[in-house]
């Protein structure tokens, strides 16, 4: 799926009630980067709880599409969350739709494990945030800002423009307060909704998982 148009076209046709409901997970963590659960065993209990989609985003790494055949299969949607900095914010990016295979992508991948582990490592990314959304677009990809509602920022609209003006293309909506995120919110998921809808961002939504289980 290297296409963005029909990458975009796809993640708009899901609903509110897709997410909501487990139909469709488009962020899980893998033992490829800090998750606890096997790539094969999370796609055997997706598919078992009948789920539409779902999209594996280790950290800053590609690995999983390199090393199984996951692509293989219908319900996946390639994706990748990355670390970077953007207008003094560090926030974490989504893409979905890519070429696994592009180089330029790539060269924006984690050079060893603990880059894909280690918060306090994470944190200290180099990653350009113009020519990171470039590289996801040149891959055929899309770009999705994560979880939002926890970015250290005191006006999320104006943040999000500045986003918008480099190519962002989604933001992440329907998602739960995993871990110490629920108690560092500045903002509601509604409020969040409100500034998607305002600038046409097309809405995702995944449980950010990191155990076993998938919901």
């Amino acid at each position: 799926m290297t296409n963005r148009k029909d990458i975009k076209e796809l993640i708009k046709s899901f609903t509110r009630e897709d997410f909501e409901n487990n139909h469709i997970n488009l962020h899980i963590h893998s033992t490829f980067s800090d998750g606890k659960g096997e790539i094969e065993d999370i796609i055997k209990q997706a598919k078992n709880k009948n789920y539409k989609y779902i999209a594996f985003t280790d950290h800053n790494t590609l690995q999983s599409y390199h090393t199984t055949d996951i692509l293989k299969e219908d319900i996946i949607i390639p994706g990748i969350e990355f670390d970077v900095w953007a207008n003094g914010v560090f926030m974490h990016l989504l893409a979905y739709g890519i070429d696994v295979n592009n180089k330029e992508l790539q060269s924006f991948c984690a050079k060893t494990k603990r880059e894909t582990e280690w918060d306090i490592i994470r944190i200290f990314a180099k990653r350009d945030i113009k020519k990171l959304i470039q590289a996801i677009h040149s891959a055929g990809g899309i770009a999705v800002l994560a979880h939002p509602a926890c970015c250290f920022t005191f006006n999320m609209e104006k943040f999000v423009q500045h986003l918008i003006s480099y190519g962002l293309d989604g933001i992440e909506v329907y998602y739960p307060y995993p871990r110490w995120r629920k108690y560092l919110r500045f903002y509601t998921i509604e409020h969040i909704e409100k500034i998607a809808d305002k600038f046409g961002l097309i809405k995702t939504g995944g449980t950010d998982l990191h155990g076993k289980i998938i919901p």
